[in-house]
């Protein structure tokens, strides 16, 4: 027996059916291994199978089926498609400052002006739950809970309706589905409340919405005052993790309940794998999301350097990548050489390494970073103590949790790590709260330690911890962890749609579990710092309910257009964005429009707005079959009629060409339609950047806008000149001389047959 999520066509119900429950309940008797005769004194065995139903994002439910069963189910009149459960995993201070939200700025241009006050912007946070104690969810000077909102605050062990207040006002838990595959949750391990012991929960609730918190820190560092994108907005915690993972028919639940309950913002940093459109329940969800009006952000995933690594690819979703801030928590590895390899941790302990005394080193590779063994890689019960005791131990970064190394090397009696980055990770470097004396190197510098201590006849070495740094440069980077594009779904939809903080990122914490997660770490923190592109997902959710604060009739689409058009491609040194992996500059694949701009974002001239009757109209170009559609179409009746001829012509605030294999084919015409949200009476100019092997026209070139809301059309013809092995990159910028709307291009030959 597994779950499955079916979707119906609620249109076909038959009149003999009162409630949906009644008719999903016949459908499955119908196909059980063993049919029920069902009459008013039996019990409806199917019906107990059935463990969520959904009727808001989309119409369906989960149910407990045989392989066979659910192939017979494909078949029942009314339903749609039956797709197997997904597991879903999460994609693991002074961000707002680097942004540019200062909060002592009193211009029109402050993005937390007081105006935004009596704005009440809910947003839904699918994660681990919530620790409410936290300062960061202090409801100090909120108003009343929004008269529109209908969620609840759902109790259980160590949750009451007290820990819900103005900042926190739905908190809900949805476990069926991970107890239908996995067994019942066992109470002593975890929470069956919104309470989080995770911490991953409470860090992204905070990073979203927090409350300013002076003073906050991780053992003293990154000192200064946490708070999120959003501080006045309200939280709505829907906990759909647990210590097994998140599964799917519990997410589609709470989409389904957070839609009803009248979230405004959906902040979704967790991921599980690509399959199509029509077979990604997420994406249905969020389609559904989208329709009802709710701006849906998700994490990229942390599969990069690699690319076409992007989970959450769907259009309708705003797809997130992770990059730096400018501020690091440097360390240093002094050889016996007297050579200084710099690091970064944020190690603080009772464990203390002597700046003028040379420890030894040890690395228990052959030096061949193609061939890692479990030596080298730290696994837990690899290492002899005879052979590291009392010495600094090399570890190469991969397999297991970085900080789960430092555990393995204290336990066999080492006195400090050096993690060293292999070519998977490039220079990238990401702080970790470790359980002894420990740095991280990228990989150049983690090359040249092991060399030494390889060819060395007596190597030793030194550790020492220098604190936080800040105006770092350049900043920000993309993170080498931060899934890659292209999109592998459709080529057309540039992906991921743009980068944010993601790297040792400060926010709250659960004071159940230990900074470093490890079971063995008895600190307790109200603050920790994480990386990942499940720390940047927040970011961007926070921004887009600032953006939907100031204006909120904005569609989900013009809010992303905004975050799009008004992103910025270059560091805090004027150079392009640079990328971790490479130390090379990065690509529209790795940043997709570029660098989120909040302050920007509130004014951005022109947006690429888009209906849900726009996406549907893409879909059609995907080559559905009618069922397949109908999952979209729900009970709307949309139809293909005005379909694209083009998935490029999606009204995409990001313009990817693709050339057919075909090379007779030699040009290609994209088609867009911007709304003036500024002055009504405007004049755009068009600026193309140059591409390698192909002309671009854009017509007209000037487009006068003679009032807000009015629609303009314009085309992009490209030319080829010679056809290029590999893609190309540029960008098409609209500007008035005040606003700055860029799309970024990128034109793809497909070869040959």
């Amino acid at each position: 027996m597994e779950t499955y999520i079916v979707h119906v066509d609620v249109l076909e119900r038959p009149e003999s059916f009162l409630e949906h429950q009644q008719w999903y309940s016949r459908m499955v008797n119908s196909v059980m291994d063993v049919p029920e005769i069902i009459d008013e004194t039996t019990i409806d065995h199917a019906a107990k199978r059935i463990f969520y139903t959904y009727g808001t994002a989309f119409h369906g439910f989960a149910v407990r089926l045989s392989e066979q069963e659910a192939k017979r189910l494909e078949s029942v009149p009314g339903v749609v498609s039956v797709n197997r459960e997904t597991i879903y995993q999460v994609h693991t201070t002074r961000s707002p400052e680097f942004l540019g939200l200062a909060p002592d700025d009193n211009s029109d241009n402050n993005i937390w002006s007081e105006t935004l006050s009596d704005h009440d912007v809910v947003v839904g946070v699918l994660d681990t739950g919530i620790w409410p104690e936290s300062p960061s969810f202090n409801d100090t000077g909120m108003l009343a809970v929004p008269a529109h909102w209908k969620g609840a605050c759902e109790t259980g062990r160590a949750f009451t309706r007290r820990h819900c207040n103005r900042k926190i006002i739905g908190a809900r838990i949805f476990f069926r589905g991970y107890e239908a595959a996995t067994g019942r949750l066992n109470e002593q391990d975890e929470y069956i409340s919104p309470r989080d012991q995770d911490g991953h929960g409470t860090h992204t609730a905070a990073t979203v919405a927090g409350a300013p918190v002076n003073g906050a820190n991780l053992l003293g560092y990154a000192q200064g005052t946490a708070r999120g994108m959003a501080p006045r907005a309200r939280v709505a915690v829907y906990k759909v993790c647990w210590v097994g993972g998140c599964f799917s028919s519990d997410i589609l639940s709470a989409v389904d309940q957070a839609v009803a309950d009248g979230v405004n913002v959906l902040s979704i940093s967790l991921g599980g794998g690509v399959s199509s459109y029509f077979r990604d329940s997420l994406s249905v969800a969020a389609f559904g999301a989208m329709e009802k009006g709710v701006f849906v952000s998700c994490s990229a995933g942390n599969g990069g350097p690699d690319p076409i690594s992007l989970t959450n690819v769907s259009p309708w979703i705003t797809t997130v990548g992770a990059s730096t801030i400018d501020r690091e928590f440097p360390a240093t590895a002094m050889l016996g050489t007297g050579q200084v390899m710099s690091g970064v941790s944020l190690y603080r302990g009772q464990m203390r390494l002597l700046r003028d005394h040379q420890y030894p080193l040890v690395y228990m590779g052959n030096g061949n970073s193609s061939t890692l063994d479990p030596g080298s890689l730290c696994l837990e019960g690899t290492l002899d103590p005879a052979a590291v005791a009392g010495k600094i131990v090399i570890c190469d970064r991969g397999i297991s949790p970085r900080v789960q190394k430092g555990q393995v090397v204290k336990d066999a009696g080492g006195v400090g790590m050096i993690l060293a980055n292999t070519e998977m990770n490039g220079e990238e470097l990401v702080a970790d709260c470790h359980l002894l004396p420990a740095l991280a190197v990228g990989e150049r510098a983690g090359n040249a330690i092991k060399r030494y201590a390889l060819t060395h006849p007596r190597p030793t070495a030194t550790l020492a911890f220098m604190g936080t740094k800040l105006n770092v440069r350049p900043s920000p980077v993309v993170a080498a962890f931060s899934s890659r594009g292209p999109n592998r779904l459709t080529l057309e939809i540039l992906k991921p749609d743009l980068v944010a903080p993601g790297v040792n990122i400060l926010a709250a914490w659960t004071e159940k579990t230990g900074p470093s997660s490890l079971s063995t770490d008895r600190r307790r923190v109200k603050f920790n710092i994480l990386s990942g592109t499940s720390m940047s997902c927040p970011h961007v959710s926070g921004v887009a309910a600032l953006l939907k604060a100031r204006h909120p009739y904005w569609s989900p689409a013009a809010i992303k257009s905004a975050l799009m058009t008004t992103a910025y491609i270059h560091d805090n040194t004027n150079k392009p964005l640079k990328d971790d992996s490479t130390d090379g500059y990065s690509t529209p694949f790795d940043h997709g429009a570029g660098h989120i701009n909040p302050v920007k974002a509130l004014n951005p001239g022109l947006v690429y707005d888009l209906t849900a009757q726009d996406y549907f109209d893409f879909l059609c170009t995907q080559n559905p079959t009618p069922a397949q559609l109908k999952i979209f179409a729900k009970s709307a009746n949309r139809t293909c009629k005005h379909a694209p001829a083009n998935p490029g012509d999606l009204n995409y605030p990001a313009i990817s060409a693709v050339f057919p294999e075909q090379p007779s084919v030699s040009v290609l015409t994209l088609y867009r339609t911007v709304t003036n949200v500024g002055p009504p009476s405007s004049t755009y100019h068009s600026r193309v950047s140059p591409l390698k092997g192909v002309n671009v026209v854009v017509e007209p070139s000037i487009l006068q806008f003679k009032s807000t809301s009015q629609k303009l059309p314009y085309k992009v013809t490209f030319i080829t000149k010679s056809r290029q092995p590999t893609p190309v990159f540029g960008g098409l910028m609209w500007t008035d001389g005040v606003h700055k709307v860029r799309s970024p291009i990128v034109v793809t030959w497909l070869p040959p047959v």
